[in-house]
């Protein structure tokens, strides 16, 4: 896999500047990805490397996700998804735990001007049941008044696990099939999608980790079949606007055969 924050393209410094205007001018619009999914890895390693506590690392990291999401809309990029929270990292230290809760809710809270401004529309997905109540009482709030924005979707993952996803789909597909409202013998792949917490959302073109680990994490198990992957060895905090466009650079430059062949192979 690729790592952007190593790898630049070849040619002039100025190529990861705004040209003409468009932050990617050098990459055609339809070679650009229509969904990108990002795992925000390292935020605790990088806080741990300086001498500073990990929570820490989860504060710096709010300033990424806000660069994202500004960069993404000036792209037009239809939607980004963040891998917030796991239902794995429930196993974390309970101080660890309340803070991210804190952190979200002050996010959700301080964020609804950007998220007014730049047109976001937010969409959440995963279990609600383990939230604290106060987050998602402004988690709602946020969504609700973000529903019309016409803008780029920023969907937050949060307490969400790709294998659990999956399984209550099929759950659902089960009991509709139990209640014959769908025949067993109807259900596909486009039935089983339609019920997953992305139903709605395009396709994700493209998969981006940061701190360096080469798995995905249960992490939309089901929508990454052909997504593009990018990891990088920069963490979360530290990972910058130019690592961002030049992982969408590099995706540019790959030929997507989804199975099949190019006509010149």
């Amino acid at each position: 896999m690729s790592d952007p924050a190593q790898k630049h393209p070849a040619g002039d410094a100025s190529t990861r500047q705004v040209i003409d205007g468009d932050l990617l001018a050098d990459v055609p619009a339809d070679d650009r990805p229509r969904h990108i999914a990002i795992i925000m890895d390292g935020n605790g390693r990088w806080a741990q490397s300086r001498g500073l506590p990990r929570i820490e690392g989860h504060r710096r990291g709010v300033n990424t996700v806000r660069m994202i999401s500004e960069t993404a809309t000036e792209l037009s990029i239809d939607a980004v998804t963040l891998y917030c929270l796991s239902s794995e990292n429930w196993k974390r230290p309970q101080q660890e735990l309340d803070f991210l809760m804190h952190l979200l809710e002050q996010y959700l809270v301080e964020e609804r001007r950007t998220i007014t401004q730049q047109g976001l529309r937010l969409k959440v997905i995963g279990r609600r049941d383990r939230l604290p109540a106060s987050v998602l009482e402004q988690m709602d709030r946020t969504l609700e008044m973000s529903a019309d924005n016409p803008g780029t979707q920023l969907v937050l993952a949060i307490d969400y696990g790709g294998r659990d996803e999956i399984t209550r789909a099929a759950r659902t597909l089960a009991r509709e099939a139990a209640e014959g409202k769908i025949s067993p013998e109807k259900i596909d792949e486009e039935s089983l999608g339609q019920r997953l917490y992305t139903s709605g959302l395009p396709e994700v073109d493209m998969m981006i980790r940061t701190g360096g680990d080469m798995r995905v994490s249960n992490f939309l198990l089901w929508q990454l079949s052909y997504a593009e992957l990018f990891v990088t060895e920069r963490c979360w905090p530290e990972f910058t606007r130019d690592d961002f466009l030049d992982a969408i650079r590099e995706f540019g430059s790959r030929q997507r055969r989804f199975g099949g062949l190019n006509v010149n192979e």
